[in-house]
């Protein structure tokens, strides 16, 4: 009796093993995930995404249409990565020279997303709940969430892990707070953390 498979695989997708698929995952069209790729549960990869071999990704993980995540990129839990973001791992790339041993690894944390056609120059951080503007280069860590914009990336604001950007100083006594949802945040080292 056939098993069945506990996630997703469209027919022109190409997964090299030995790859990780969590249970839920959903791999669309012309997508190719490289050998040691570690995709936790309930991802979405869209059409044309590029995984490289050997980067983790974490749970609940949404990568749209024409991404490739490089060797070298980390994505923890509940990270957007939006159409066409560029992520980057080498420095001083050349192709006469390659430099396949000088990978710089990139981390983002939990919760961030990464706006359409932003680039994520390699050997930074994205902290946890941050939200990078479409277009925007990062070029340096991002805390824990900030809202950065434009070319390079500035810091612009605070946002909610809900996504919505805040009201007030977050260095004031009261803090900052989450129109949305109400939640409410100070300044720590990191970036932001909830009062709870």
């Amino acid at each position: 009796m056939l098993r069945a498979v506990p996630y997703f695989i469209h027919e022109s997708a190409v997964v090299d093993p030995p790859a990780e698929i969590g249970e839920g995952t959903k791999i669309w069209h012309f997508t190719h995930v490289q050998q040691g790729a570690r995709l936790g549960q309930r991802c979405v990869l869209g059409q044309n995404v590029l995984v490289g071999p050997d980067v983790s990704i974490g749970d609940n993980v949404h990568i749209q249409n024409n991404v490739s995540v490089y060797a070298g990129v980390t994505l923890e839990d509940g990270v957007f990565v939006g159409p066409s973001a560029v992520f980057t791992n080498i420095r001083t790339p050349r192709s006469e020279f390659p430099r396949k041993d000088a990978l710089v690894p990139t981390l983002v944390r939990r919760g961030a997303s990464i706006g359409a056609n932003s680039t994520i120059v390699c050997g930074h951080t994205i902290g946890r709940y941050a939200l990078i503007g479409a277009g925007a280069v990062v070029t340096r860590d991002v805390p824990d969430h900030a809202l950065v914009l434009g070319n390079p990336a500035r810091l612009a604001g605070w946002v909610c892990a809900c996504g919505l950007r805040l009201t007030g100083d977050p260095e004031a006594e009261a803090g900052a707070r989450c129109p949305g949802c109400g939640r409410r945040y100070r300044r720590v080292p990191e970036g932001l953390a909830e009062v709870r």
